[in-house]
């Protein structure tokens, strides 16, 4: 998201963790079927499936070893956890859930646990929120007496979920509850929406029940009052088929003793707040989650903060600036760098940065055969910029080789300990050295698509190494081949799915697989490991054995030659075009195009998928494509509003006369399909300035009811940032980020402050020298004048969110309240 200049704040949501392993899965539910126990897990937002892990074959103890992260493009209320029996004739079985409400999920942040599953029952499985209104009237009965009158007004409901990938046809009864009574109305139903406009209101007369003989009618007593609560459920009307339960909430009418007008909105609940009775253990899950969130101010706040942030590599020295003071400051937390880097980045600054914090490393440097070794500041930036530019170069380069390694499952195992029965090592030693070549070609003949960016960093990284160590000549070579083999390309073939390069985690066969690939990828590009008399660094004797078949010259000056390649001062240009990169696919909902009604019958299933080439969409995976759209005609990519089809999670490809219309299978499916066709698109001529975010039906667009189907759009698209860098980077965030992480580590901050001004005056730290030795002070004075100014910045910063970002009032629409329940 380009950065933006509003007014608001703006509530960035993301989710990154892991689905490590289960324990005992369905061990009391379903005993005799445990030896044919085939499961996955699945991730859902309140009700929506946003994420499913492969099938994990035979097993109540899986390891799934899934790795996730997404942008969260709604809100929700809970975050949950499923774990499924694959079906083979019928439907996929639940075993439990594990669900967090999302106000809970910080105490889990970053750290793994092990979670007791839950039964899932329907009745617990709600989402969404409904906004009501209550008042008292008094009410003069026949006979001249008075009592009191309950009016209960449903204005509407927000968020319900989608019943069978469809909008719900929802409706709403009000019940008045007591010990002795319960009286019930009904709303009419509303067809097809999340979001149904009901304002129905009913009327309940607050009587004592007829056997009850003192009195007949009378005012409201404090004890009738503290017994009586409404009752309100949302249902999806079945027609013929059952009707469905959506959520409920109770209001205890004794809330109107002090308002006599109540009027809030209200988070639906399970019902009887879902089963809280002693269950069988149905197994445990272990997972890792790290929600993160967001509150964006306007661009405008944090130009004090990114200015003296891009100011850093000028600095002099570097560990006087406020990047470095950054990363020293918050050394523990891995996740520190990232915002960093990414704002570097964007603005064309991080090799300079890079480039000077790396040389302070290597002054440190000692000898030549450890640099660049260890887990600092300038390796890590290093590790996180390949990350981000290096995408694409991996996809190229790597994908189909391990596509083929996953795909044809070849058995690679030659440690003869583990060995299985009827295993021929000669043929797995012949497999893996097949992969190796094929791995190590693909690799050494990439050079031409190694990314600019990349290249600058190299070429800086070995003239700094030459320079250090200038009796070495290696040196330049160790420096380049200790970040492209050893940090990218071999952990890119260890865990493809971590790099978008396979869809899920390999199965332990293909694991074991590419764990030994690795090895040997590392040692072949890691200069020091050339030469004979470094195979003694192998542990592993059959290791030993199998990398003696790669020492040959040619072998080697293969590797010089890419590294030449990668790092020299000659621009290179690729030799031939540029290869299809398959950027996403996936299975879709797609309506025919060029129909003007609307109905179910238009859409079909179909496989769509996107390269940097072309979009097109297919019958099935694998088949011919049925439409092929070049990516150059793309003129636009945008939402649909949910009005137009009466379906969720729909957007548009603009691309000629006709829109592609594709409902993707979940919010956050949808947001990775327009992100990735707007960023392959964004160059192209011609792009359009306004859409139509509805359909064309009946005659009119049903937006801005315009009769002209070619009239020009009436809303304007979402605009890009064109950058060299294929990829957008949203900077407000990421100095947000910066923000919260110097913040939560304001004691540290202080501490740094205390070290200088010690140093400064005494020439060395008096007290707690084990704390100030953590930090990098070359100049103190220097340093202390740059803490000093983050310091300013923070507190003008916070009083910033403190203005703006006021606690919305409990029971509207953005702080909703958590309704009683029984």
């Amino acid at each position: 998201m380009a950065e933006e200049d509003d007014t608001r704040i703006r509530i960035l949501q993301s989710l990154r963790g892991k689905i490590c392993e289960g324990k005992n899965l369905g061990s009391c539910s379903a005993p005799n079927r445990q030896r044919d126990l085939c499961t996955f897990c699945t991730i859902s937002l309140d009700q929506e499936e946003v994420f499913r892990t492969k099938v994990f074959d035979k097993s109540f103890s899986p390891l799934y070893g899934e790795d996730f992260y997404f942008e969260i493009p709604r809100p929700f209320q809970c975050l949950s956890f499923y774990v499924f029996a694959k079906g083979v004739f019928q439907r996929d079985l639940p075993v439990g859930k594990v669900s967090i409400r999302k106000e809970d999920l910080c105490k889990f942040s970053g750290k793994e646990h092990w979670f007791c599953l839950q039964p899932v029952d329907p009745n617990s499985e709600v989402q969404g929120k409904v906004h009501l209104e209550m008042r008292l009237n008094e009410l003069i009965t026949e006979n001249g007496s008075v009592c009191q009158q309950l009016l209960v007004r449903i204005i509407e409901c927000q968020g319900l979920p989608l019943i069978s990938g469809q909008n719900c046809d929802p409706y709403a009864t009000v019940s008045l509850v007591g010990p002795a009574r319960s009286d019930q109305r009904k709303t009419k139903v509303k067809k097809k929406t999340s979001d149904p406009q009901f304002d129905e209101t009913f009327f309940f007369e607050v009587t004592r029940p007829n056997s009850y003989t003192r009195k007949s009618n009378f005012q409201v007593e404090e004890e009738d009052i503290e017994k009586l609560e409404i009752k309100v459920e949302l249902w999806n009307n079945g027609n013929l088929a059952q009707d469905v339960f959506l959520g409920e909430t109770r209001v205890s009418v004794k809330i109107l003793r002090n308002d006599h007008i109540h009027r809030a909105w209200y988070l639906l609940q399970p019902k009887g707040n879902g089963n809280k009775s002693k269950t069988d253990d149905l197994g445990s899950l272990r997972l890792n989650v790290t929600y993160t969130e967001d509150n964006v101010l306007p661009s405008a706040c944090y130009t004090p903060l990114r200015t003296l942030l891009l100011q850093s590599p000028d600095a002099k020295p570097v560990s006087a600036s406020a990047a470095h003071i950054l990363g020293d400051v918050c050394r523990e937390r891995y996740e520190a760098v990232l915002p960093v880097v990414r704002l570097l980045l964007h603005h064309n600054r991080l090799v300079p940065f890079v480039s000077a914090i790396a040389a302070l490393e290597l002054d440190h440097t000692q000898e030549a055969n450890t640099i660049f070794r260890g887990n600092s500041l300038a390796t890590r930036c290093i590790d996180d910029m390949m990350k981000i530019v290096g995408r694409s170069y991996l996809t190229v380069t790597l994908k189909p080789v391990l596509d083929e390694i996953c795909e044809s499952n070849k058995t690679c195992e030659i440690d003869p300990i583990k060995l299985r029965e009827g295993d021929n090592v000669e043929v797995n030693k012949e497999n893996l050295q097949g992969y190796v070549q094929k791995v190590f070609s693909s690799i050494t003949q990439s050079s031409s698509s190694c990314p600019p960016l990349m290249c600058d960093m190299f070429r800086s990284l070995r003239q700094m190494a030459s320079k250090r160590f200038p009796a070495d000549p290696h040196v330049q070579y160790s420096a380049v081949s200790s970040f492209v083999f050893l940090r990218f390309f071999a952990v890119a073939v260890l865990s493809p799915h971590t790099f978008q390069l396979r869809p899920h985690h390999p199965d332990l066969e293909v694991s074991r697989t590419l764990t030994l690939i690795s090895k040997t990828i590392q040692t072949l590009g890691s200069w020091g490991s050339l030469s004979k008399n470094k195979l003694s660094s192998f542990k592993e004797s059959y290791m030993y054995d199998f990398f003696k078949s790669f020492q040959e010259d040619k072998c080697i000056e293969k590797v010089k030659k890419f590294l030449d390649e990668i790092s020299s001062n000659v621009c290179k240009e690729s030799s031939g075009v540029e290869d299809s990169v398959v950027l996403k696919e996936g299975e879709v909902q797609k309506r025919a195009q060029g129909r003007k009604r609307i109905g179910k019958k238009n859409f079909k299933k179909r496989w769509l998928r996107v390269t940097n080439r072309e979009l097109s969409y297919h019958k099935h995976k694998g088949k011919e494509a049925i439409c092929i759209i070049p990516v150059k005609n793309i003129r636009a990519v945008e939402k649909v509003d949910e009005s137009a089809f009466n379906r969720k999670n729909m957007f548009q490809v603009l691309h000629g006369e006709k829109p592609l219309y594709v409902q993707a299978g979940n919010c956050v499916e949808a947001s990775e399909w327009i992100e990735v066709l707007s960023q392959v698109s964004r160059c192209n001529p011609g792009r359009l300035g306004t859409f139509h975010p509805s359909a064309y039906a009946t005659g009119v667009w049903l937006c801005c009811r315009s009769p002209n189907d070619s009239q020009p759009g009436c809303k304007p698209c979402t605009p890009t940032m064109l950058a060299n860098l294929q990829l957008d980077i949203d900077c407000d965030r990421e100095t947000e980020r910066i923000f919260s992480l110097l913040t939560s580590n304001y004691s540290k901050l202080q501490k740094m402050e205390d070290a200088c001004a010690s140093i400064a005056v005494y020439q060395g730290p008096l007290r707690e020298q084990e704390d100030y030795s953590l930090f990098t002070i070359q100049d103190p004075k220097e340093t202390f004048h740059t803490v000093q100014q983050i310091k300013h910045i923070l507190e003008n910063l916070q009083r910033e969110h403190d203005n703006r970002s006021g606690t919305a009032q409990y029971g509207s629409q953005e702080n909703p309240i958590v309704g009683k329940t029984s």
